[in-house]
């Protein structure tokens, strides 16, 4: 219950070809045997994810990927799995070997990597039988990139391999956090948190938990209240809290119970503008009015949970888009790790705040449907839309919406 959600974990995949001795990296990375390791080439069929705490990486997953050469039609759906791994990895390790050399496959690995931004270590395993790396020479595309030499089989290169992540790591992960711009140390915020039926019982979900950390991290107080008891509490401060952060799903009786000079937003508009581009889901937002009767809508989530008979994206925003817009509109959902790559039946997408996805995959997701001419709109922002308070909701980030 208390390990870092796996969104927030640095995810490094590991990449290369059959029996390159990926799934026996990550063993001595790890020190523990989680990869089933053998001679046998395409031992791993899946992508396989395993969280850990790596001193001095910190809370970590190691991505295991099926083989780039793997062969027949079940290896090409292995293959097209290890390829979806790309859309969520920070930190890339290219395992190659002097006997497999370089191809094709690995010439299209590190080609991807710098096409999607994704900073890579090479490493060339099983350096315990190697002569040397001269096979590496002249190969343009990894120009610059560190090159470790290894082995798996006896630790040798461990430490240099922690030490390329780390420097990468550096490199890749200054990302925003949750509430910065928007709180400041000293302040005092108030969360408006209804008791969701569908959260594990004794626990609050898992936005509100972060952004209550993220609050307390900058040095500032969290008040956390249920909308049943927000007059009550705004009564009884002896000064106004400096921002409220609300469910998206309450909007309407929150906004009716707050001063309009105190600044307004929500926990998945905070998610917006941490997992994607801000700016895009805002201009998605004004698709809506070109909405036609018959229109295909998708409604994507990050993660897999049990309907309620009010799910907010299967029962109340198509019930609310429909009345606003007053159209007849087709709604389709997926949730989990799968997102549809044909999105030309959509004439719009709906998303979930992201909690569950690390940004990389948020960020796929949003650039992907964009370049497909396909506007997607975070659950935070349409809900703020449809309940007529979109400009309050924005109003504490409005320098980022143009950007």
């Amino acid at each position: 219950m208390n390990s870092t959600p796996r969104s927030n974990r640095l995810h490094i995949a590991l990449f290369g070809r059959r029996n390159t001795g990926k799934s026996s990296l990550i063993n001595a990375l790890t020190g523990q045997e989680i990869a089933v390791v053998s001679d046998v080439p395409g031992t791993t069929t899946d992508p396989v994810y395993k969280s850990m705490e790596v001193v001095p990486l910190g809370p970590v997953i190691f991505i295991d990927t099926p083989g780039i050469d793997d062969e027949g039609m079940l290896g090409r759906l292995r293959v097209e799995k290890t390829r979806e791994v790309l859309r969520k990895t920070d930190i890339a390790v290219l395992v190659i070997t002097e006997e497999g050399g370089w191809g094709n496959r690995e010439e299209w690995l590190a080609g991807q990597f710098k096409q999607q931004r994704i900073p890579f270590v090479m490493v060339v395993n099983k350096s315990d039988i190697s002569k040397n790396c001269d096979f590496l020479k002249g190969i343009s595309v990894i120009e610059g990139i560190p090159v470790v030499k290894m082995s798996a089989k006896t630790g040798k290169g461990v430490e240099d391999l922690i030490r390329r992540l780390i420097d990468l790591k550096k490199e890749d992960h200054a990302s925003l956090h949750l509430v910065d711009g928007l709180v400041e140390p000293g302040d005092l915020v108030i969360l408006v948190t209804p008791i969701d039926s569908g959260a594990p019982k004794g626990r609050i979900i898992l936005p509100q938990q972060q952004v209550l950390r993220d609050i307390l991290d900058k040095g500032a107080a969290g008040l956390m209240v249920r909308e049943t008891q927000l007059k009550h509490v705004l009564d009884k401060l002896t000064r106004p809290p400096d921002v409220v952060i609300t469910d998206s799903q309450i909007f309407d009786k929150v906004k009716t119970l707050l001063p309009p000079h105190i600044p307004l937003t929500s926990f998945s508009i905070i998610y917006a503008r941490n997992k994607g581009h801000l700016g895009l889901f805002y201009r998605a937002v004004k698709q809506i009015q070109g909405l036609k009767d018959g229109d295909n809508i998708l409604v994507a989530e990050g993660c897999t949970h049990h309907r309620k008979e009010d799910d907010i994206g299967t029962v109340k925003i198509p019930a609310l888009l429909r009345k606003k817009t007053g159209k007849k509109l087709n709604f389709h959902h997926v949730s989990g790790g799968f997102f549809k790559e044909d999105l030309s039946p959509y004439s719009m997408i709906i998303h979930c705040g992201g909690c569950m996805l690390n940004k990389r995959e948020m960020e796929y997701r949003q650039f992907f449907s964009e370049h497909r001419g396909v506007p997607m709109i975070n659950y935070g922002i349409i809900l703020a839309y449809l309940h007529g308070m979109l400009d309050r909701a924005l109003e504490p980030f409005k320098d980022e919406l143009n950007q």
